[in-house]
């Protein structure tokens, strides 16, 4: 009999995840102590994706895959909190026993969030912003995306083109995410004044673009708006009076 605890679900989850993962002939690597903020480390074309597995459950009437991501802990002051960051994690891996499925979400997409909802099936509404469509983060279909993105853009993990998560390159653009833009507004607003630029993401995608103050274009003996108007109106007042 299936024991129904978060301790529980949350080991069947990593061996679910850790099982995909050997399938596809993927080295799979493991914590040698606890409480870190990942469970595995997963290697992809060389390169190695620290993992966070999760218990997700299906919601049937509604088509859509539920993972919490977010928990609490407990500090000095209290229950705090607190969800995951790129710094701590690469990947969320999530596994679904309903469907028996694996998916890999990169953190891009989780960071800061304490739920997530991965769609089956179309919104019946018609919805298509913020949708996240659980076809395109199963585990098979993320891996050899990774792979390709490994191979030349260490940045590429959103699971499009990597050109959407990054400026282009040689451009000196600094990426930045919307957290650390928000906290830190002040600092980067002197560093964009001072010459630097700051491409800011959001959920991993553009959200702004951040450089200094443009200095106003003067060119010599264009009129102003102002001044042509009324020199048309002049114009055609002498037209006027000449043909009386």
């Amino acid at each position: 009999m299936f024991v129904q605890s978060p301790n529980v679900k949350g080991n069947v989850a990593e061996l679910a995840i850790a099982k995909a993962a050997a399938e596809l002939a993927l080295p799979v690597y493991g914590p040698l102590t606890e409480h870190s903020r990942y469970d595995l480390v997963i290697e992809v074309a060389g390169q190695l994706f620290r993992v966070q597995c999760k218990w997700a459950r299906l919601i049937r009437e509604n088509s859509v895959i539920y993972v919490q991501i977010g928990g609490n802990r407990s500090t000095p002051n209290g229950y705090v909190r607190s969800a995951y960051t790129r710094d701590e994690v690469d990947l969320i891996g999530v596994y679904c026993a309903e469907l028996d499925r694996c998916y890999l979400v990169p953190i891009e997409i989780a960071e800061g969030q304490y739920a997530l909802h991965l769609r089956l099936e179309p919104a019946k509404n018609g919805q298509r912003a913020g949708i996240r469509e659980a076809a395109k983060f199963e585990l098979h279909g993320a891996v050899a995306q990774l792979a390709r993105a490994s191979a030349w853009h260490a940045e590429g993990r959103g699971f499009e083109s990597p050109q959407l998560h990054s400026p282009p390159r040689n451009s000196g653009a600094v990426v930045v995410g919307a957290n650390e833009f928000r906290n830190r507004f002040g600092w980067y607003m002197e560093r964009a004044a001072a010459g630097e630029e700051f491409h800011v993401e959001r959920r991993g995608r553009p959200f702004v673009r951040l450089t200094g103050a443009a200095s106003q274009l003067r060119l010599e003996g264009v009129p102003t708006l102002k001044q042509a108007s009324r020199g048309l109106f002049v114009g055609r007042h002498a037209a006027a009076k000449a043909a009386a």
